[in-house]
């Protein structure tokens, strides 16, 4: 509509000088929340290259021990060594360079450039490891002489193997609970609350433990809210609300703590394939080094920066977690 003004009215669009309305707020809605990374324990490393553990686990039940009174012993039972395992460390890092000119320039939303690029890098390098310890990667021994191959660790995905569901086709648990093997993806089916209910049953027939947290990408996060299993819905007391998202699920193996990770495989893009229940008390965050930030040497007129970190994940024991794979 063009209006009704009056000749030489002179206007906005028309004027030279203007002072830009630009807030000083700067809006940044990119999740930073890590819940796998978050909830288990940490723990320091001595080493760059290896860091190791030992397992052991107790002899199947004997329903034969039946004893002779006053019988000697001729024979003795066999004594079975501990297991010993490691995860490869792994080097990850951000970086930036600023020109000494736009640091000290009269900027909106932040005062100084370098202290808000280390808070935003700082986000991004977590959000990065954690993905990485939820990705499908098989841990990768770090290689000098002119090779120069990174190291790797083993994530969560190539760890577990004893109490798995997955699918058909191709579908196949690493071949070795080692972190050295990667997980082959097999035909998708739908989530259903069975394919839940047999993790957890082989988690506790395995090892007795209750995994305490179970994760699921966006796209299946919402279909456990609608199992029929016993389950607790979060109630805003205020509003008398009723919140139908699940909060703790409850199996005949325990409560389970229910939360969503955007940050598991494909969960960014809403096409997530797994469900993984996660006792928290067997996994550890290994650091070499923490996360530090660290200047460069000058060599012209900016300022340069990374911030590095170097760790590995410990599985103590995969037996004490599971997962359902391949779901849609």
């Amino acid at each position: 509509m063009a209006g009704n003004v009056i000749t030489n009215t002179f206007q906005a669009p028309d004027a030279k000088g203007l002072r830009e309305n630009l807030t000083d707020i700067i809006y940044n809605v990119a999740p930073i929340d890590t819940p796998f990374s978050s909830s288990i324990g940490k723990a320091r490393a001595t080493s760059p290259l290896l860091f190791e553990w030992q397992t052991d686990t107790l002899a199947t039940p004997d329903t034969s021990n039946a004893q002779v009174q006053g019988d000697d012993i001729s024979s003795f039972d066999a004594v079975t060594a501990t297991v010993r395992l490691g995860n490869r460390l792994q080097i990850s890092r951000k970086t930036a360079i600023i020109a000494r000119s736009e640091q000290e320039a009269l900027k909106a939303g932040r005062k100084d450039e370098i202290g808000y690029q280390v808070m935003k890098k700082g986000k991004e390098l977590k959000r990065d490891m954690e993905a990485i310890m939820l990705s499908n990667q098989a841990a990768v021994a770090p290689v000098g002489g002119g090779t120069n191959t990174a190291g790797k660790l083993g994530s969560v995905l190539a760890w577990i193997v004893t109490n798995s569901d997955k699918g058909t086709g191709t579908a196949a648990d690493p071949s070795a609970a080692d972190g050295t093997h990667t997980r082959t993806d097999g035909t998708q089916r739908t989530f259903a609350e069975t394919q839940l209910k047999s993790v957890l049953q082989k988690v506790y027939i395995s090892s007795g433990e209750q995994p305490d947290l179970i994760m699921a990408p966006p796209n299946l996060r919402s279909a456990i809210s609608g199992f029929s299993a016993n389950s607790t819905r979060f109630i805003d007391a205020e509003s008398k609300e009723l919140i139908a998202g699940v909060d703790v699920y409850v199996s005949d193996w325990g409560r389970h703590t229910v939360v969503p990770n955007r940050f598991m495989r494909n969960g960014l893009s809403g096409t997530g394939r797994e469900i993984l229940a996660i006792n928290t008390d067997l996994w550890r965050l290994v650091f070499f080094h923490p996360i530090s930030m660290e200047r460069l040497a000058k060599t012209g007129d900016a300022d340069k920066f990374m911030l590095i970190t170097e760790y590995t994940l410990q599985a103590s024991n995969e037996a004490g977690s599971g997962g359902a794979f391949d779901l849609q």
